[in-house]
């Protein structure tokens, strides 16, 4: 029968504290945004049908440049969408795991967003698109708060003492 060594004097780890719960609601933030942003593709996408006829005002007699210009289009926002999606888990990942310089990377992403928000507002394409956006853009403000308290902070200097 087999029995463990015992394990006499040696030492335990200590397990880093796991983030706070500012931290962790911020997290979930950013992964709604990320959500948000995939809803924003299926409706982009999905809205490329109202284009004919703006598009064939412009290329009157011909169908073939409809057509491109849709796909063109759709490959735009769909990769545009993606990368966006990529950012908001990526900047998850990286708050959640303490790295200090995500928190400020998520700040500027933030005002990025705020920009484009701002010319949504200007020049709207449709409510439900207004709403999304407002909505996504809600919910990083949201992040960014909660990423910035006091107790997040505090987490944040932990775990970038404890990496050097």
């Amino acid at each position: 029968m087999y029995q463990p060594y015992p394990p006499g004097n040696q030492q335990q780890v200590p397990q880093p504290p796991g983030p706070p719960q500012p931290v962790r609601t911020a997290v979930l933030l950013m992964y709604g945004g990320a959500a948000l942003r995939a809803i924003v593709i299926i409706f982009d996408v999905t809205r490329i049908a109202g284009l004919t006829n703006p598009i064939r005002w412009q290329y009157p007699g011909s169908s073939s440049p409809i057509h491109t210009t849709k796909v063109v289009v759709v490959c735009i926002f769909v990769v545009m969408g993606l990368i966006a999606i990529g950012g908001w888990l990526w900047m998850a990942r990286a708050n959640g795991a303490g790295k200090s310089w995500a928190r400020v990377l998520a700040s500027v992403f933030f005002g990025f967003n705020t920009l484009g928000l701002l010319r949504i507002i200007i020049k709207p394409y449709s409510t439900s698109g207004l709403v999304l956006a407002v909505l996504a853009w809600l919910a990083g403000l949201g992040a960014i708060a909660l990423l910035w308290r006091r107790e997040s902070s505090a987490y944040y200097q932990a775990r970038s003492v404890r990496v050097s």
